[in-house]
């Protein structure tokens, strides 16, 4: 056992010293939606493949589409990535989205300002 004990000593730990050490999150991780509303074109696709129905897209006018995540529902998966034909939706690398008010977890990708009301809220 002393041995062990000296080996591990020697060596560098596998562990990141989280949260003082950012994480680095692999090419393809599926964290955070964001949704491109100038390249949307209302068909609803991710909607449909949704398995836990996280997303509703919502027509604000002529061509005009934003789009309502409920991240609390969303489990990440990205099929709704995947089934966009115009690559209006892709999955960030953001991973830090633990929150204690509920109604933060719920974002609007709104067509007119460009703007969540996530970042809203922080200002």
């Amino acid at each position: 056992m002393l041995r062990q004990v000296l080996k591990s000593i020697l060596k560098k730990p596998v562990t990141i010293m989280y949260p003082y050490e950012k994480l680095e999150m692999p090419d393809k991780f599926r964290g955070k939606l964001k949704f491109s509303p100038e390249k949307c074109i209302g068909c609803k696709m991710c909607m449909k493949d949704c398995p836990t129905g996280a997303i509703t897209i919502n027509k604000i006018g002529e061509k005009k589409f934003e789009a309502v995540i409920d991240l609390d529902k969303c489990i990440y998966c990205a099929q709704c990535v995947d089934s966009c034909p115009k690559k209006a939706l892709e999955a960030t690398k953001e991973v830090e989205l633990a929150q204690l008010d509920k109604g933060k977890l719920r974002v609007i990708f709104d067509a007119e300002s460009q703007k969540t009301t996530e970042e809203e809220s922080k200002k």
